[in-house]
């Protein structure tokens, strides 16, 4: 969900492997397909980009919003003239029920019913997110040949890969299906905030269709040739870690996803990870995910776990050991908190719908903070951005810990370093986590074999060492001395890391 333009740019120097992650576009229009016109990003001509990003060792990944586009773009326009035009059924148009009610009980996203009446075609359209953002018709064969088109404009301009929104709202079920309730005691906050109906049900016909597999399949056969990558956002609060198996074993669909569940409001725990590692082994041990702990959908994690420096390294060491890509958001790397957002100030309709009970994500969302010294924290020299930077953002600035050896933005870069400098951790095997407490442990198996042990909490624990002889590993970034054999004391989120000699 993130919007057309968006840049998530970081302070990390670690050109060989980051990406440039950019929206697809910087028209108003959320389109899908108005690529023939779209040649800039923030200004910059989108060939001289690439180019450029190429020329320091970096990867251009672009958003592309597949599933919806906006109400102002052509192929809307023209869908909702008539039932009888060419791209009458582009779009997901169905009539009402006898008493001129929505045809079935979906929810939108961002509240309310997921069907928006137009008076012209007297027909609702689906909208599964805002009514200015009515959904594609999947099952219409060309409507799919168009998106495949938008990623070969792409690519063929040199970009990397896409980052896919949405991508399993892209087909819905064709019999419009009511979609079931959900008991009380099965609904969680990790999709959409508590005080959202949208947890109410279990969205069993809305999205999540199997038809969606094959789509993929079209689409990774247009990636392919480039040697290009895909990354999609799975957003479901019940089946998200299995639909990310599914969209991402067998070498045939998208390269990764991320799901939501490290997301979640609610801290990750020991069990917790333990249990995903399970459930993702139990739906397809070949899955690859992309574990991220903050987005722009999210509270930034450093508040929405209350984390100290302390714990907040801790949990940066632990994504770095686990198997599958790591995905970083703006200004996690100099240790962010969520900026507080005056309602007057808000930019996301889906704040302002729940206001006050959720304050929305553009809490999350404020420019990048490079200087101390400016207003708009060196992201503009207009006098006033999108969002307003937040005062304590500013002495958390890239100018502020670029010289300071201990500074959060010193530590992401060693433990970036560290995780490349062993193949065992990028592609290795895990087994899966032991939970004891607050204690987790993991073995990484590759060229080598590394030991992982985290504390993730305030007490304090004796890790077992595996059989074998070990050398202690990552102490520079602060990990405790793990060697030879026995245990190693871990005190409140402690970690250590042991390679077997």
């Amino acid at each position: 969900m993130m919007r057309p333009g968006l840049w998530c740019n970081n302070a990390i120097e670690d050109r060989a492997n980051h990406c440039i992650a950019a929206g697809s576009g910087v028209k108003p229009i959320d389109d899908a397909a108005d690529h023939g016109f779209v040649e800039t990003f923030g200004g910059l001509p989108a060939n001289a980009l690439v180019a450029r990003a190429h020329a320091l060792g970096l990867k251009v990944m672009i958003d592309q919003v597949l599933s919806h586009t906006s109400d102002a773009h052509p192929w809307f326009q023209e869908s909702k003239r008539d039932r009888t035009n060419a791209k009458a059924d582009w779009y997901v148009w169905a009539d009402p029920r006898p008493d001129g009610t929505p045809p079935n009980n979906w929810l939108s996203v961002f509240g309310g019913s997921a069907w928006a009446w137009h008076g012209g075609r007297e027909q609702y359209f689906l909208h599964n997110f805002l009514t200015s953002q009515p959904d594609l018709n999947f099952h219409h064969a060309p409507v799919q040949e168009a998106l495949l088109d938008v990623a070969r404009f792409w690519l063929a301009r040199g970009v990397d890969g896409f980052r896919l929104d949405t991508i399993n709202f892209y087909v819905h079920d064709k019999y419009l299906r009511d979609n079931p309730a959900l008991p009380r005691p099965l609904r969680n906050d990790s999709i959409a905030p508590a005080v959202n109906p949208y947890n109410h049900q279990l969205h069993l016909f809305s999205k999540n269709q199997p038809e969606n597999i094959e789509f993929l399949r079209k689409f990774r056969a247009v990636l392919d040739p480039y040697g290009a990558a895909a990354v999609g956002e799975v957003g479901d609060a019940q089946r998200g870690l299995e639909i990310m198996a599914e969209y991402t074993s067998g070498g045939d669909k998208v390269h990764m996803c991320y799901p939501f569940d490290m997301l979640q409001p609610k801290r990750l725990t020991a069990a917790g990870l333990a249990e995903i590692f399970a459930r993702m082994q139990a739906a397809a041990p070949d899955a690859w995910p992309c574990w991220a702990y903050s987005n722009h959908d999210t509270v930034r994690h450093i508040t929405r776990w209350d984390l100290s420096d302390v714990s907040a390294r801790t949990y940066t060491a632990l994504l770095m050991c686990l198997r599958g890509s790591v995905c970083l958001y703006q200004g996690e790397e100099l240790g962010l908190p969520e900026a507080e957002i005056a309602f007057e100030d808000l930019q996301d309709p889906y704040g302002i719908q729940f206001w006050p009970e959720f304050r929305g994500r553009d809490g999350a969302r404020t420019p990048m903070v490079w200087q101390t010294d400016n207003a708009t924290g060196g992201f503009s020299r207009a006098a006033r951005t999108w969002l307003p930077v937040a005062s304590a953002h500013l002495g958390r600035s890239v100018a502020a810990q670029a010289g300071d050896r201990g500074s959060m933005l010193a530590f992401y870069r060693q433990a970036l370093a560290f995780r490349r400098g062993h193949a065992t951790l990028r592609n290795g095997t895990m087994s899966l986590p032991a939970a004891m407490g607050d204690l987790v442990t993991f073995l990484r198996r590759g060229e080598e074999t590394i030991f992982c042990a985290f504390n993730l909490g305030a007490g304090s624990y004796e890790a077992p060492l595996p059989e074998g002889d070990w050398m202690p590993l990552a102490t520079d970034l602060g990990g405790q001395p793990a060697g030879g054999a026995g245990t190693v004391g871990l005190g409140p989120w402690g970690f250590a890391l042991a390679i077997k000699r």
